[in-house]
């Protein structure tokens, strides 16, 4: 089964980042990422074995983070895969901290995920766009949200495009 790691935004941070998804994918072209979909990767771990999935889940139990404030308020374009995201201006520790204890967690456990690309804290917008230019793309209204836990997420092919179903989540405490 494809797995990855995630924290996914409320109800309204979904709303605001689809609507502006679609907006970007009228102005650049290619293809807006739907509401339901949105979330930010902690670690992608591609295909696990189901046979693993207990192991994975029992590594991602022993990450200790204090719940923190993400502040969502930047547009970026990858011009080489095409990709518009949204994302941090200036550097979150605490999401640093959560995703670099969850990735050495899983190192221990023998599920080392996608180390190799290093972690880019970012949320798909839109694929296939066409953007001459990252200075193209409009100023995003700071979006705030506070992540109290992550999930553990299955991926699936879909006639709509990946399907997501959360396998396990990881409620936060006072870590």
């Amino acid at each position: 089964m494809r797995l990855f790691f995630a924290l996914w935004p409320p109800e309204s941070v979904a709303e605001t980042l689809a609507a502006e998804a679609h907006a970007l994918a009228h102005r650049f072209g290619g293809k807006a990422t739907r509401r339901e979909t949105i979330h930010l990767t902690l670690a992608f771990l591609g295909e696990v074995d189901d046979a693993r999935l207990p192991q994975v889940i029992e590594a991602a139990r022993g990450v200790r983070a204090r719940p923190f404030e993400l502040r969502i308020d930047r547009l970026g374009y990858w011009r080489h895969n095409r990709l518009i995201w949204a994302g941090c201006s200036a550097e979150a520790p605490p999401l640093r901290e959560l995703a670099d204890a969850l990735r050495e967690r899983l190192r221990a456990a023998g599920t080392p995920g996608d180390e190799a690309q290093g972690f880019v804290p970012h949320l798909t917008l839109v694929r296939n766009a066409r953007v001459a230019a990252p200075a193209e793309l409009p100023a995003l209204a700071p979006l705030v949200w506070r992540c109290e836990g992550f999930v553990l997420v299955r991926s699936r092919r879909t006639e709509a495009g990946s399907g997501y179903l959360a396998v396990a989540e990881f409620p936060r405490g006072d870590g």
